[in-house]
């Protein structure tokens, strides 16, 4: 029996492909011929190879049970002695290299193996690519129906020529949901994709979304009736990757009562909001959310106007900080703000006076991105104008410009990974302000610099050294007195499981471990320790 798979290789086991389950919910009469397989990139490509042509070796694999009594759990399924015919990859920034690893193993193995490439990697400036030579057929665009459409003319003998397939835009209400091709499993252990809607009609050219003309809702009601079924199911944390969730404030609201309705202890749902839109009736809504189950990623990037006009963005800058003053304060919302290093036009001081900004706010996490030129964007336009210079391999990120200088820039890059180990990861809360202070990003750049000399490693930071790192780093690079490092940090250290007791607390009396909010599921662990009423006003 001939066999398809569809297959990408995801960052990490907690994330779900909803592109792959989009492919395989409009396979139509070729679903049960249709195979559905996800690895990481932790894997190693001839493992994955291996798996992938494993029918060869007359092994079974998982199969989505298609069955109309129960579309959740997964089948083994047995297809014979025979390789796939088809197989279709999902290609981003994070997996491309791996992924033209696999895709080289498999046309030496299995040269008659199709391969059908599809995702945003490969759906602009394809000719560029080792991985598109490799492949048989490249889909751009949307592939919904024309992955399918493209296996029913392969195994009708109708070839196609051309190996570029340019997908058309098609209406949402033509295209089948993927939600009831999450498994029990992945119910279970995974984080949940949706989208309410697609596209964005704003025109920021760092982001792929700007070559969109408008952004286009799905069906509420259709949409609604299967969360309501992963509801049923179990499911509990749904992300939402809608771009601009608060756009239709009459639709966000029916979202935001349909889940308040079923609200559980366990219930976390991820929004990405437009900062300087956050209408009364929105507000009234939000409100009503406990302690732990929303969170709001809010794409600042830059508060500098002529930053923003450079990138084409609009933003009320006066409105945004509003708005992030009134969530902050007045709700309990998980707040994941965004600022982007690198901007045409931007130079460390007005990157500077903007964290400082941010920080102000005090969002939970802020989240600082290197800018990337992801390949069709119109960033692309201000090169020659600002000088800048991006790694021509992925992340594609920018190596330097007229106004941040390479060396720089690396200090950047390493400001931000520690801001991620340290302040956004929640472990050091009660230090924060000391490692901060009044200029934080004056002192945290500072901090980091240092740490960077003393340890060259921004990454494998094992957690007990850290605390004795930031122990060190107050006292001889900030001039913090070292009772007051070591009562701070020693307030932190409590709060982990860790066990021993760290150098700098010379008293060995017994760790308390201090409660902590509730981690209401396995992927908030983070916001949990965050997690506290909004401050007083």
């Amino acid at each position: 029996m001939s066999s398809i798979i569809l297959t990408t290789l995801n960052a990490r086991y907690i994330h779900s492909s909803m592109g792959l389950r989009y492919l395989f919910a409009n396979m139509g009469e070729l679903q049960s011929n249709t195979t559905l397989l996800e690895f990481t990139i932790d894997h190693r490509p001839i493992d994955i190879v291996e798996t992938l042509l494993m029918d060869n070796l007359g092994v079974t694999h998982a199969v989505i049970n298609t069955s109309e009594t129960n579309t959740s759990t997964p089948q083994q399924q047995k297809h014979g002695n025979t390789k796939p015919d088809i197989i279709g990859f999902g290609v981003y920034i994070w997996n491309v290299e791996k992924t033209t690893e696999v895709i080289t193993l498999i046309k030496s193995i299995s040269p008659e193996t199709i391969i059908v490439i599809g995702g945003p990697e490969v759906s602009y400036e394809p000719m560029k690519q080792t991985v598109v030579a490799l492949a048989d057929y490249v889909i751009s665009g949307s592939a919904d129906l024309s992955f399918r459409r493209l296996c029913e003319k392969i195994w009708a003998g109708e070839r196609p020529l051309n190996k570029m397939i340019t997908s058309p835009t098609v209406p949402l209400a033509s295209i089948s949901l993927p939600y009831r091709y999450y498994s029990d499993q992945d119910i279970a252990n995974r984080v949940l994709y949706v989208e309410a809607s697609r596209g964005c009609p704003f025109k920021c050219e760092f982001c792929l979304s700007a070559l969109d003309k408008t952004a286009w809702p799905f069906e509420l009601k259709l949409f609604l009736e299967e969360m309501a079924l992963l509801y049923k199911r179990g499911a509990r944390h749904f992300k939402f990757v809608d771009r601009t969730f608060n756009l239709k404030i009459e639709s966000s609201v029916k979202i935001l009562e349909f889940f308040l309705q079923r609200l559980s202890d366990d219930l976390f749902l991820h929004f990405e909001l437009i900062p300087d839109h956050l209408p009364d009736q929105l507000k009234a809504i939000i409100e009503k959310f406990p302690l732990g189950s929303l969170q709001f990623e809010i794409g600042i990037q830059s508060f500098n106007t002529d930053v923003q006009k450079h990138i084409s963005r609009k933003q009320n800058t006066d409105k945004a900080i509003q708005n992030l003053q009134w969530l902050r304060t007045k709700t309990n919302a998980y707040l994941h703000t965004d600022l982007i290093i690198g901007l045409p036009g931007e130079d460390i001081a007005s990157f500077a006076q903007g964290f400082n900004m941010l920080a102000k706010l005090k969002p939970h996490e802020i989240q600082i991105g290197i800018l990337k030129r992801l390949r069709g964007t119109p960033i692309i336009r201000h090169s020659e104008t600002f000088k800048i210079k991006y790694n021509t391999y992925p992340p594609y990120n920018v190596l330097c410009s007229d106004r941040i200088d390479f060396k720089t820039m690396q200090q950047l890059s390493r400001f931000a990974r520690y801001w991620d180990i340290i302040a956004n990861s929640g472990r050091f809360t009660e230090s924060l302000p000391l490692l901060l202070g009044n200029s934080p990003f004056e002192h945290f750049f500072q901090l980091s610099n240092w740490l960077y000399h003393r340890t060259r490693q921004t990454h494998r930071l094992a957690l007990p050294r850290l605390f004795e790192l930031l122990y060190t780093g107050l006292v001889e690079c900030l001039q913090i007195k070292p009772q007051h490092a070591a009562d701070a940090l020693w307030l932190d250290y409590q709060k982990t499981k860790l066990k021993s007791h760290p150098s700098f607390i010379t008293t060995k009396s017994p760790i308390k471990k201090q409660s902590q909010a509730l981690t209401r599921n396995r992927a908030d662990k983070r916001q949990s320790r965050h997690r506290q009423p909004p401050p007083a006003t």
